[in-house]
């Protein structure tokens, strides 16, 4: 009976306008500063007292002093349930400056039968009042706060009853914050720290981790909200792998870092980051390193408005340089990068966006001699391994002349640092992707070694594995078909794969960029590879399904396997021999490999550009077996335009013929 009474009191509270709750609460000081007074006076002269004379007058006098005071000072703007001690210390500067303006208008009033304590006394119980009625109310409110919005809204049976993992204060804000939503209610809390165990925040329980199965039981708890930003990796994998048995879909917040950069708030909730599975912690970054190639430089990226390229803007913003140029063949991932940039553009960076291709000589140079370019992070290629392996002129055309052009035209126009994003795939490749990477690798090392002349620019690549995330990875396709209720495709059981999270690679580029003298091939520490099947069967479990195989018939998920993709390997390496040296960066190497003389090197390029024109792939490959090391391709050369054009030819001439 007296929570409803409670209750209904709050909620007639809160459905006040704010002037109706401002006029409350000077209705409510100004009795305070009449009792306050009438307190001071009886407790200085030990009866009850009653007003006489002139004195009745300062009955009067005290609100009318009290609350133009209070009002000038803001205590009728602070939100009375989100008050802390900044409020704390505003009540009792309010309260003295009311109590010396009162105290100064008694002694200079001429009524001299006041004693001199009772301004001392009214100023303390004045505070005390003030004080004790402003964090009484603010506990009431905090406690049954969320009580009272259900029954406003009334709409809590549409709701899913959702477990917060971590009471501390991301998890209480994230428990406020849902209150507000519309799809979850929170019904528990689960935090590791003893001491908080069956004590209560928000109204809801804190339990041990061993009670989360109960809990799933007894509310039907559909999901499982992270809310740790500041665990570390090997934390936050451990609690994961943790969740992963119970039949939960597992969300997560934000790290504390994507909080921190303004990127995301408390309440975003997202599907929980395969990251947090692969347990990395990350590696402090070296500064020096950072602003080495950025920090009030001219940057251009190439493939600017990519996975990589997108997240390489990033953090060049973050870094300070003087102007960025954005350089996208893609309107639309040009538009979208752009207007990213701008919403985080906190130091007023001037962004340049521009469309163009890296096969455009002329627009390159345009481009480097407009805005004097200092350092170029080249992002752009054509990286899908079935799709360039049905168009493998295009990828020649684009990965490796693309990026001659872009390093001829660097050369020209004095570029000081040119760094290739290059990927594990160069290392002894299967397919033509790889093999046109390498190639771009060797036209790299090959210009870094002409004639001291030439030596004008500083070109390094940095090689490492696949990016979590990334356009055409495996992520995105699993949660898609996770969505669609599977089936989830896999090409093969036995195959592996290393993985990186998107903004740690594009840090330990921008810092591998710094390092290189000259031709330098760098390649980042990947950790430990990773069985794409298992990766599957985890994703599947952490959005709250079970997987469908022989041992469990009834589970929601089956998982399919469809045969290794054209070119596809069933593992990935990082380097061509063992010659590999660490760095000043723990998590980045330097590999020694061979590399081809530059006036070798040029001879074929010309016969591979001859080549390609005339669409003579038998030729092209055995140009790339012979240029890069390893190169030993898995399927026939499926270019349909060729075979398409080959087909139409010996019609023609069988048409001929019969004629």
């Amino acid at each position: 009976m007296l929570n409803r009474s409670i209750n209904s009191m709050i909620e007639w509270f809160l459905a006040l306008s704010r002037n109706k709750k401002a006029a409350l609460l000077i209705s409510v000081d100004i009795v305070f500063a009449i009792t306050a007074l009438w307190v001071a006076f009886s407790l200085r002269l030990g009866v009850f007292y009653q007003p006489v004379d002139e004195i009745g007058y300062f009955f009067i006098a005290a609100p009318i002093i009290a609350v133009p005071v209070f009002i000038k000072l803001g205590l009728y703007r602070a939100i009375i349930r989100y008050m802390g001690i900044k409020a704390l210390w505003t009540i009792i500067q309010a309260t003295t400056f009311y109590a010396l303006l009162f105290a100064t208008c008694v002694f200079y009033s001429g009524v001299g039968s006041i004693p001199r304590t009772v301004p001392t006394l009214n100023w303390m119980i004045m505070l005390l009042l003030v004080c004790c009625s402003r964090f009484f109310a603010r506990w009431l409110l905090r406690e049954n706060y969320s009580r009272v919005i259900h029954r406003q809204r009334g709409n809590e049976q549409g709701k899913k009853n959702v477990v917060i993992y971590g009471a501390g204060n991301a998890g209480v804000q994230l428990a406020s914050a849902l209150i507000h939503g519309h799809e979850f209610k929170a019904v528990a809390f689960i935090d590791d720290k003893k001491s908080l165990h069956k004590q209560k925040v928000n109204d809801l329980r804190i339990y041990p981790f061993s009670a989360l199965e109960q809990l799933i039981a007894r509310y039907k708890v559909s999901d499982v909200l992270l809310a740790i930003p500041s665990a570390g990796g090997a934390r936050r994998s451990e609690i994961i792998r943790l969740l992963e048995p119970h039949s939960v879909h597992v969300r997560t917040m934000p790290d504390i870092n994507e909080i921190a950069r303004g990127r995301l708030t408390f309440d975003t909730l997202r599907e929980v980051d395969i990251g947090d599975l692969l347990g990395r912690e990350s590696v402090p970054p070296n500064e020096a390193l950072l602003h080495a190639n950025i920090r009030d430089k001219v940057i251009m990226v190439t493939g600017a408005g990519g996975s990589i390229g997108s997240e390489l803007c990033s953090q060049i913003i973050e870094n300070k340089p003087c102007c960025l140029v954005l350089f996208e063949m893609s309107e639309f991932q040009l538009y979208h990068i752009e207007k990213k940039l701008a919403a985080i553009n906190a130091e007023n960076c001037r962004i340049i966006p521009i469309l163009g291709s890296i096969r455009d000589k002329n627009r390159l140079e345009q481009v480097c001699k407009a805005f004097a370019i200092q350092t170029i992070y080249h992002a752009a290629a054509y990286k899908h391994v079935p799709l360039v392996e049905q168009n493998p002129a295009q990828a020649i055309w684009n990965n490796i002349f693309g990026t001659l052009t872009l390093a001829q035209t660097a050369i020209k126009f004095k570029v000081e640092t040119f760094v290739l994003i290059s990927t594990d795939k160069a290392v002894r490749p299967t397919n033509t992707m790889g093999a046109t990477k390498r190639f771009a690798e060797l036209i790299l090392q090959a210009l870094s070694q002409k004639p001291e002349h030439y030596q004008q620019t500083r070109f390094t690549m940095v090689r490492f594995g696949n990016v979590l995330g990334s356009s055409g990875s495996v992520v995105p396709l699993f949660r898609e078909q996770i969505a669609k209720g599977g089936p989830v495709t896999v090409t093969d059981k036995r195959i592996i794969r290393y993985f990186m999270t998107i903004p740690e690679a594009a840090e330990l580029v921008i810092q591998a960029g710094a390092m290189g003298q000259g031709g330098d091939v760098f390649v980042l520490d990947m950790g430990t590879p990773i069985h794409i099947v298992e990766l599957a069967r985890k994703m599947i479990h952490l959005s709250g399904f079970n997987v469908k195989d022989q041992s469990q018939p009834q589970g929601d998920i089956e998982i399919i396997y469809t045969g290794l993709r054209p070119g596809e390997k069933l593992y990935e390496e990082l380097l061509i021999g063992n010659n590999v040296s660490p760095t000043q960066h723990e998590k980045i190497m330097r590999a020694e490999e061979a590399v081809i003389a530059w006036d070798e090197l040029s001879l074929l390029l010309t016969t591979l550009e001859k080549k390609v024109t005339i669409n003579d792939f038998e030729a092209v490959r055995e140009l790339l077996k012979q240029v890069v090391t390893g190169f030993n391709p898995q399927c026939a050369i499926v270019d349909e335009v060729s075979l398409g054009l080959q087909r139409l030819e010996e019609n023609t001439l069988h048409d001929h013929a019969n004629s």
